[in-house]
């Protein structure tokens, strides 16, 4: 009975356990997509406004908010494609750890933009502008190398990808067609085996070798000593007695009651 209470004391801890991991779970994956919702906004909101500066106010403030807008797009495009690179390509891996050291440099740059932003001395904000020009190209010259690296990169697995299912499909498609590749083949060789210039003419059969004359017999020709043929139907012919093409008339019978033939007078 302990045993037994036992045991469903341990299941009932476990179950305690294991709602409250799937409840934190639950919790942390909300609270992510909470987080990354106001971000979204948060970046939403703040690239219409610098948008909207870039446009509205003249000078240096303006082009000091093109500079932060043309940062943080090159930034999150590049962010955007290798993070969905990285995992169709492990090789991109390292591709984005440079991006992430580029990554502190950019969020440095902005932050120091940023704050120039609500800098009441112009002529100064003017001055420094040159050097946040440079910075600001260098950092996204070299984000868009990596970006456009790696799409190249994509493009050309896709390609070859492609090139090697094409040569599959072809493949495919002469076996499947196993008849004409067999009839080209023929084709092509009786093309190769006669001359171009003329057809040569059919050669003449061989005469057929006649057939043995018989051996004679070997008794007859012991005795005789003459070389003898067996019989033919001309030789069985020839060796029958001639006989008259009609038959004479068989004598006449005679009778009793016949009268005795009167001799012929001579006078």
């Amino acid at each position: 009975m302990e045993a037994v209470i036992a045991v469903v004391a341990l299941l009932f801890v476990l179950f305690v356990v294991l709602g409250a991991y799937a409840t934190v779970k639950v919790v942390g994956a909300a609270k992510r997509r909470v987080d990354e919702t106001i971000t979204h906004a948060r970046r939403t909101v703040e690239d219409g406004t610098l948008r909207a500066k870039s446009f509205a106010q003249p000078g240096a403030a303006g082009e000091l908010a093109q500079l932060r807008l043309k940062l943080r797009t090159s930034m999150r495009a590049t962010q955007d494609a290798l993070h969905a690179g990285v995992t169709e390509d492990e090789s991109l891996k390292e591709s984005l750890g440079l991006f992430q050291r580029l990554s502190a440099h950019g969020h440095e740059l902005d932050a120091e933009m940023r704050r120039l932003e609500s800098e009441p001395d112009r002529a100064t904000l003017a001055e420094r502008l040159p050097d946040l020009r440079e910075r600001t190209g260098r950092v996204v010259q070299s984000a868009d190398a990596l970006r456009w690296a790696a799409r190249d990169r994509a493009r050309r697995f896709a390609a070859d990808d492609l090139d090697t299912l094409s040569e599959q499909i072809d493949l495919e498609a002469g076996a499947l067609r196993h008849w004409q590749t067999t009839e080209s083949a023929s084709a092509s060789a009786s093309s190769s085996s006669s001359p171009s210039s003329s057809p040569t003419p059919p050669s003449k059969r061989p005469a057929a070798t006649p057939p043995p004359w018989p051996a004679a017999p070997a008794t007859e020709a012991a005795g005789t000593g003459e070389q003898t043929w067996p019989d033919t139907p001309q030789s069985q012919r020839a060796e029958e007695p001639t006989r008259p093409a009609i038959s004479p008339a068989a004598p006449r019978p005679t009778y009793p009651w016949q009268k005795k033939p009167r001799p012929e007078s001579t006078t």
